[in-house]
């Protein structure tokens, strides 16, 4: 009979495996939970840091919003500088006239303008002849 038995502890030592290793869950779950809890826990905060709308990103997006915002302010300043500039070149007939004179260059009757071009380069100086 005792060969008997060793044919059958093998299912029997499987079976006594399977309840060790549950026994052992059981007793030990509260473990697991907390070990997995923990787990959960730090992906939870590092997602809340690093994530695609995470910390890091929140202030890279503001510090964006304030550069736009500098830059919505200059250009509305220089909306109402070219607003003024309009209004003026509308009404003002001086405004006008000097527009003419800078960028078409333009003169009045009778007025001689006279067109100075920069030396370019290096120029020789004749010596003075007696």
């Amino acid at each position: 009979m005792p060969e008997t038995e060793k044919n059958a502890d093998p299912n029997a030592a499987r079976i006594t495996l399977a309840q060790r290793v549950w026994s052992r869950y059981l007793s030990n779950r509260r473990r697991i939970g907390t070990v997995a809890a923990v787990i959960f826990a730090l992906f939870l905060a590092w997602h809340v840091v690093n994530g695609r709308n995470g910390l890091t990103s929140w202030q890279q997006k503001r510090a964006e919003d304030k550069v736009l915002a500098q830059e919505i302010d200059q250009l509305a300043a220089e909306n109402a500088r070219l607003s003024h500039h309009v209004d003026r070149l509308k009404s003002d007939p001086g405004a006008i006239e000097h527009e003419a004179r800078e960028r078409l260059h333009y003169a009045r009757p009778n007025e001689i303008v006279y067109a100075l071009t920069a030396p370019s380069g290096p120029q020789k100086v004749a010596p003075a002849t007696p």
